[in-house]
């Protein structure tokens, strides 16, 4: 059985502004890729921490079936959150630990979803600093933005 990798990330021109998110999905047998597949998008007035969110949530989303996966990002917010921030979220009603609503509710709760149905293991990595993959993942986000910047006349 392959082993399964999805490394994400989030671009965003000025922030707010147009961003988009890349996704890099590879399956993996020892050092031989077996599959391929990337996804993009965008949005015209959004945050960069929008964009990464949603780079993990299509990741995961687009998976046909119950998978094991390893989710590679250099978002220690999305990585952080999701291994840790979002169980306090959770018990405390999506509030902070200082009884705010939590930023980007509503995509934290689908990534919580998303992430339901599958065995995850999140991983960060240093961004922009020459990690294969990653740097794919940007170049996603960035094409995914591309149409957004646009419409902006950025």
């Amino acid at each position: 059985m392959p082993e399964l990798f999805a490394y994400t990330d989030g671009a965003c021109s000025g922030n707010p502004g147009p961003g988009g998110w890349g996704v890099l999905l590879r399956a993996m047998d020892g050092d031989s890729i077996v599959k391929e597949k990337e996804l993009s998008g965008g949005e015209g007035e959004t945050t960069n921490n929008r964009m990464e969110l949603l780079a993990a949530i299509n990741a995961l989303e687009s998976l046909a079936r119950p998978s094991t996966i390893t989710v590679v990002t250099d978002s220690a917010y999305v990585k952080n959150g999701v291994t840790g921030w979002i169980f306090g979220w959770k018990k405390n009603g999506w509030k902070t630990s200082n009884k705010k609503p939590v930023k980007n509710v509503e995509l934290w709760q689908r990534l919580d979803e998303a992430q339901r149905r599958h065995k995850v293991t999140w991983e960060w990595v240093k961004g922009h600093a020459g990690h294969p993959e990653n740097e794919r993942a940007d170049e996603l986000a960035r094409a995914g933005m591309a149409p957004f910047k646009k419409m902006k006349g950025a």
